[in-house]
Parts: C-alpha cells; structure tokens; sequence
C-alpha cells in the first residue's frame, strides 16, 4: 500500500483580526484528510491579504501578520507567510497560490496538482478514484508519497462567493480548483453540496473538493469580533490571549473606527 501523499494547506483571507476559529479550520481540515488515509498534512500557510484589498476597517498587514504570528506561536506546523501582504498591491488569490507553490516546491521538492497522480513539472494521466462511494466529493487523486500537493483551505462561504457576479475570473475558479483543490469546512446554515451541483466547473472538479462539516458548531467570525471590541466588551477565548494583548497595546479596533 503506498504512503500517504503530502499535504500543505494554504488559507488566504483579512484575518482581520485572527481568530480561534481560523486557527481550528487547519486542525479540521488536517483530521478530515489524514482520516481517508490518503494524505499526511506536512503544513499549514497563514497569508494576511494586502492592506489595497480595501475591505472596510482593515488594519495595516503589519498588524494583521504580527498577530497571527502570535497565534501560531504554540503551533508546530501553521505558520504565517507575509508574502502577499508585502507586494505592491493586492493580489488574486491565483496568483498568491502560485507563488506559494513555487516556495513549497523549493522546501519539500517535487508538487503535484491535485488533477494529477504525478509532479507537476511532467504531463501525467489523471487518476480518478471513482471506486470511494464514501466520498462522493472530495475523494481526491492520492499522490505518490514523495510529492507534495498544495490545496486551498476555507470556509463554505468562499465557495459560495465563486457564484458572485465579477468577484473571481473564471480561469481562476477553474485553476484553483483543478490545480490546487479546496478543502472547504462548512458553517451552520450552509449548503456547499448545492453550490458545487449549480456551477459546471466546481462540479467538473468536484474530486478536487473536500467538505468537511464542523459537528461543534463555532460561529466565530472577525466582524463579530471587531464589533464585541468596538463596543469593549470581552472577547476572551475567542481570539487569542496574545491576539488580545497587542490589540489592546497598539489600541486596534477602537469604537471609532469602521468595523465592518
């Protein structure tokens, strides 16, 4: 029986601030995928969007990466890249995936798409695991064991913003899909199933897409959390102590600022 293949999960977004909730979404997605006995999860990628993406009360990236940098810090295989965040301005998400895969390539060597059974540098025939009746999504090609393979980690509500009218180009739905895969945990409410049967591309690659329901349900989100700290009141055990403590030191989302 071959080894599991080797897994890097990359998480874009704000992370405005970080959370607990961001921080359990690496070990959901971990348990989901090491649980098949397919994958062996090596690491996970933090990337703090760049302060041009121009969502409303963001704060500068050099805050956002420092305090999920505080976060990791008892982690032993989630780290933050501050890549994206350093560029000129902001980036796609396809393009940040790109780079990312170059550096994982250069630390771990060889990486394969997630459309293939084989490095991504060679032309290899895609695998299909049609015999997994247990997964009907999600049941992705297996790599061989000395590959690495990166794959785009995120909530069922990214998946859902795929459908919204000139928010992504359809070459990058189609490349993040079928080159990196999703490994995408679901949020009460939510219904990835159905956004995956009503677009063609998503449902073309749809071995590509692991869901992963969350049964202890967290509603965590970081507009609750600016909104609880623009009105003082408490957000212990929901961000992290750190998180908190440089917060309050370099006085970050206070009652005067948009929120969100």
């Amino acid at each position: 029986m071959a080894a599991p293949g080797r897994v890097v999960l990359l998480a874009c977004g704000c992370f405005n601030p970080i959370t607990n909730m961001h921080l359990r979404l690496f070990e959901l997605a971990r348990d989901h995928l090491e649980r098949t006995g397919l994958f062996k999860v090596v690491e996970g990628i933090i990337s703090p969007a760049h302060d041009k993406y121009g969502k409303k009360g963001l704060v500068p990236s050099t805050d956002r990466v420092a305090m999920a940098q505080l976060a990791l810090s008892t982690s032993d295989w989630v780290r933050v890249d501050s890549w994206e965040s350093e560029q000129k301005g902001w980036l796609e998400t396809a393009v940040v995936a790109r780079h990312l895969k170059r550096q994982v390539q250069n630390k771990y060597g060889s990486v394969v798409d997630a459309k293939t059974d084989g490095p991504s540098r060679k032309r290899r025939k895609t695998r299909h695991n049609a015999n997994n009746r247990d997964e009907p999504v999600g049941s992705s090609t297996q790599v061989a064991s000395g590959d690495v393979q990166l794959k785009l980690l995120c909530g069922a509500d990214l998946l859902e913003s795929f459908a919204v009218p000139n928010l992504w180009s359809d070459e990058h739905i189609k490349e993040l899909v079928s080159e990196y895969g999703l490994v995408v945990i679901s949020r009460a409410g939510s219904n990835p199933e159905k956004f995956i049967y009503e677009s063609d591309v998503l449902s073309k690659y749809k071995s590509n897409i692991h869901l992963v329901t969350e049964w202890i349900q967290n509603e965590i989100s970081a507009t609750k959390i600016r909104r609880s700290l623009k009105r003082k009141e408490s957000v212990r055990y929901l961000v992290p102590d750190a998180v908190i403590n440089y917060i309050k030191e370099h006085q970050l989302y206070q009652p005067d600022t948009e929120t969100s």
